[in-house]
């Protein structure tokens, strides 16, 4: 099976300002967890480095990783950012989400 995620330009471009003002690298850790209104929910965060196990995926110089519990649910997504009236965020248009919720940040299966 192949796993593969997207980080579209926009997203990363986004991922390199935030990672410049923290003095980190600019590698965005996606993962999911347990929660939210439909069963799991996205969680973004910048990592040191990738680990061993991660599936990685590079756009524009940014790095995305994701552990390989989290890519079974996540795999063959997109990673934009969008801004629009009602605020700024990450988004992930995933393929395999049967059910979502209006905040976009949780989903499921």
């Amino acid at each position: 099976m192949t796993h593969s995620l997207t980080l579209t330009p926009s997203a990363a471009k986004r991922v390199a300002w935030i990672a410049e003002k923290q003095a980190k690298p600019a590698i965005l850790r996606l993962s999911v967890e347990g929660g939210g209104c439909s069963g799991f929910q996205y969680k973004f965060d910048l990592a040191e480095n990738a680990e061993a196990d991660d599936s990685i995926s590079e756009t524009d110089g940014v790095t995305l990783v994701v552990d390989p519990v989290s890519l079974d649910l996540v795999s063959g997504s997109v990673v934009d950012f969008v801004e629009s009236l009602g605020g700024a965020a990450f988004k992930v248009e995933n393929p395999q989400a049967a059910a979502g919720c209006g905040c976009g940040s949780s989903f499921g299966i």
